[in-house]
């Protein structure tokens, strides 16, 4: 089948296919005489199972382990839930940042009269992100430093392993 038939019947765009192609995510595919990409039915499965990882929020890196494990009937399902695991702790903290920065705009928007009045404590917070702290160096928004630094953390810790 060729490229459209495959987008189709993976739900992966043709424009994606050749991304996954060009990475080494999916191997390099036959092509014909014409130069045309064919693809088997287990690269449609293939593509099917990257296609669901992604919607899982699965990163590209991770989806090239999840693919390559998949492939392996040797496997050991640890490894499988390992990578499962670190994702929802990442997924997890996500959400929580998501949800400390609906609060913080649900606080500002509160405070906000929205009215004719130009006072907005929602500009002026956004105004305010680059504060100076008190030995006068610049600050950088508290949302999203703290998950981010957590994560960055546990993953190089796994990295050491």
């Amino acid at each position: 089948m060729n490229i459209g038939e495959a987008a189709e019947a993976s739900g992966v765009s043709a424009k994606m296919i050749r991304y996954y192609e060009s990475i080494g995510l999916i191997p390099i595919t036959a092509r014909t005489q014409a130069g045309y990409r064919v693809y088997s039915e287990k690269d449609i499965q293939t593509l099917g199972f990257i296609r669901r990882a992604r919607d899982l929020g699965f990163s590209v890196e991770q989806i090239g382990k999840l693919v390559a494990l998949w492939q392996d009937r040797e496997r050991a399902s640890t490894d499988v839930k390992r990578l499962a695991l670190e994702h929802i702790e990442v997924l997890e903290l996500k959400a929580r940042e998501l949800h400390e920065m609906a609060s913080t705009l649900r606080h500002l928007a509160t405070h906000c009269h929205g009215d004719q009045r130009p006072d907005c404590p929602i500009i002026e917070d956004l105004a305010d992100s680059h504060r100076m702290d008190k030995a006068g160096a610049r600050t950088q928004p508290q949302l999203g430093r703290r998950v981010a630094s957590t994560i960055e953390a546990r993953i190089r810790s796994r990295i050491r392993r």
